[in-house]
């Protein structure tokens, strides 16, 4: 059977007969000193790109890939060297990076919303521990979820990459495409956002309906987020938007406009509004009630593929699954007892660190709930795919659960909720990565990695991560704040809310019940809860320009009628888009560092009062251009 047919043939045959790419009689250059300084470098770009794109768009977008494509075409394009298990470990570091930042900033930012700030070392020790605790709590199901399991779960996103990466291997990598992605959105967004040659917020109050606006943020980054996730989460995220800016907000102005005095928790009387403070003192609120419920939807209709998963992975460990080769390369993993005192250490650091906040039993429950989240996600993933991992649905719970205990325990006010929350972020960051983890080492089985070396390098990811996103999370709020329009952080204001509300209680209750009551009636309609509810908190500028990246992908699926064709142009607009966020997120990052250091380029370009306008124009022709690409491009040049 060649190489292609048994890319082609993946899931029909056991994990124990399943010939891999690489065979386990063969050793090639693997862990290598070039693929890791690869991986260590894209693993801290795509972590800072990540962080940022999640912190203002309310989620993240998975860097396998991408940087699978990258790293081929460093190694071939550019070094002219390079083996696929070399690809395949710099990809492994670089996805950690991504997965490490994913956890981090869907709870760590709370801490800064409630003015406790953490210091960049605790940020990095977070990290660090949240990311070891999901790789190494993956690895002893790695034979029975991988092997054994093989042909029934396929791990999506897993199987994609080593797809990528025998396609590089024989000759095509569609690094062209990804690289100039992000030179366009790098270059996009630094004319936009540093020289101020358009605006980045166009919007348009709508006459007569006083609170209501309409506007877009005309990012690369959103236009590519929409056509990754397609039209119909686009447009489900869109109509939570519409329905906050074009009816809770301007009924809050219409039955307010007449009222002398401040509604709590707002300041300022509803008459002295405009929509943006609305939106912040108000519809946040609203927004996060939503988002919680949806989130405990998605984790109750987990539930019994969660236990389910529990039980089997559980059932899989104490068997040993596995080939019952251990002496084969395809089949040597980390030693158990290095896996064991990697526990011990982040069990003690959890127990005994105070800038971490928890005690024995904050770190109890942190190994706790990370087995079995860890072990939950380790599965899910290999059904359903991580963008699909119920990841904040299962944090929210986790800070459900640990708050009442916690509370229980006479642990209240802002003790308690440091502790709360403290625990949350490192079960969620090793709920992440073990998602991503076991994606990895799916890739590694199909190519014929060796998995402990694969192990090895995602703990290197791990550690390239957490270097830098203490110091990212920094400055962006420095620069921004988060909360803001600018960074809205929707995972970690809800976070803070959940952990609040049970510790102190101090919150605008009605607003968030009428949040979670618009929940219960879109999943009465059968509507997505979870994308519906993250729209209503999002501003309607951001998700606008999501929908048009859902309306790019939805025009493909109605243009192009042949199947192949299709799929083959789907997945070069994907890498375009990846490129397109890479590099405008990246982007991002760099300017908020100018605005950290007081670097001021702008041209404060006007453009005779129709600068709205103009934006909206170069948007649309960014979008045409993406589409044209798409449509046109030659098939032929991967054949």
């Amino acid at each position: 059977m060649s190489s292609e047919e048994r890319r082609l043939d993946y899931l029909n045959v056991s994990g124990k007969e399943y010939v891999p790419y690489v065979p386990a009689d063969k050793v090639i250059p693997e862990f290598t000193a070039t693929a890791i300084i690869i991986g260590f470098i894209l693993a801290i770009v795509f972590g800072m790109a990540n962080a940022y794109l999640g912190l203002k768009a309310g989620m993240t977008v998975s860097a396998t890939i991408p940087a699978a494509v990258i790293s081929m075409g460093i190694l071939k394009g550019i070094l002219k060297r390079g083996t696929i298990l070399e690809n395949t470990v710099a990809q492994s570091i670089a996805s950690s990076g991504e997965a490490v930042a994913a956890g981090m900033i869907f709870t760590v930012p709370a801490l800064f919303l409630w003015g406790y700030a953490p210091d960049m070392m605790t940020m990095t020790l977070m990290a660090l521990l949240g990311g070891s605790l999901g790789v190494l709590l993956m690895i002893p199901l790695r034979r029975y979820l991988i092997v054994d399991e093989h042909h029934n779960l396929p791990y999506p996103e897993g199987t994609a990459c080593a797809e990528v990466l025998v396609v590089g291997d024989q000759g095509g990598t569609g690094a062209k495409t990804v690289f100039a992605g992000i030179g366009i959105g790098a270059g996009y967004k630094f004319l936009m956002g540093a020289m101020g040659i358009w605006n980045e917020n166009p919007e348009w109050p709508i006459p007569g309906l006083k609170g209501a606006a309409i506007g877009f943020d005309v990012l690369p980054a959103l236009l590519g987020v929409g056509f990754i996730i397609g039209p119909r989460a686009a447009f489900t995220m869109f109509a939570g938007s519409f329905l906050s800016w074009m009816v809770l907000m301007p009924l809050i102005a219409y039955f307010g406009s007449g009222l002398t005095a401040p509604v709590f928790p707002a300041t300022t009387p509803i008459s002295q509004m405009d929509h943006w403070d609305l939106w912040s003192k108000y519809i946040r609120y609203i927004g996060a009630g939503g988002v919680a419920v949806g989130g405990m939807f998605s984790l109750i209709k987990s539930l019994p593929t969660i236990f389910s998963s529990f039980k089997a992975s559980l059932g899989g460990l104490t068997k040993g699954g596995g080939s019952g080769d251990e002496n084969l390369r395809t089949q040597k993993d980390m030693p158990m007892s290095i896996i064991l005192i990697g526990a011990v250490v982040i069990f003690l650091a959890c127990a005994f660190l105070p800038q971490l906040h928890m005690g024995v039993i904050g770190g109890i429950m942190v190994v706790l709930f990370g087995f079995f989240f860890t072990t939950v996600s380790s599965r899910i993933v290999g059904l359903i795919g991580s963008s699909s991992n119920p990841v904040s649905g299962m944090t929210i719970g986790t800070l459900i659960i640990v708050s009442v205990l916690l509370k229980a325990m006479g642990f209240t006010g802002i003790e308690g909720m440091l502790a709360a929350l403290s625990i949350g972020a490192l079960v969620c960051i090793s709920i992440a990565m073990a998602g991503d983890t076991s994606q990895d080492l799916k890739t590694a089985f199909l190519v014929g990695a060796t998995p402990y070396r694969q192990q090895y390098a995602l703990l290197i990811g791990v550690v390239a991560s957490a270097a830098v996103i203490g110091w990212t999370l920094t400055m962006l709020n420095s620069a921004y704040g988060f909360g803001t329009k600018e960074l809205a952080a929707p995972q970690a204001t809800l976070m803070s809310l959940v952990v609040k509300g049970v510790i102190d209680g101090s919150l605008p209750w009605a607003l968030v019940g009428i949040g979670a009551s618009v929940a219960v009636v879109a999943e009465l309609l059968g509507i997505s809860v979870l994308a519906f509810a993250v729209g209503m908190y999002l501003p309607i500028h951001l998700n606008a320009a999501i929908a048009t990246g859902g309306l790019l992908s939805l025009i493909m699926t109605k243009v192009i009628k042949n199947a192949d064709q299709l799929k083959r142009r789907t997945e070069e607009g994907i890498l375009l888009a990846s490129g397109l966020i890479a590099g405008d997120s990246l982007m991002g990052v760099v300017l908020a560092l100018m605005v950290y250091q007081g670097v001021d380029i702008s041209m404060d370009m006007k453009w005779g009062g129709m600068l709205n306008e103009v934006s909206m124009g170069i948007f649309v022709i960014l979008a045409i251009a993406f589409l044209r690409h798409c449509l046109t491009y030659k098939l032929d040049k991967e054949n």
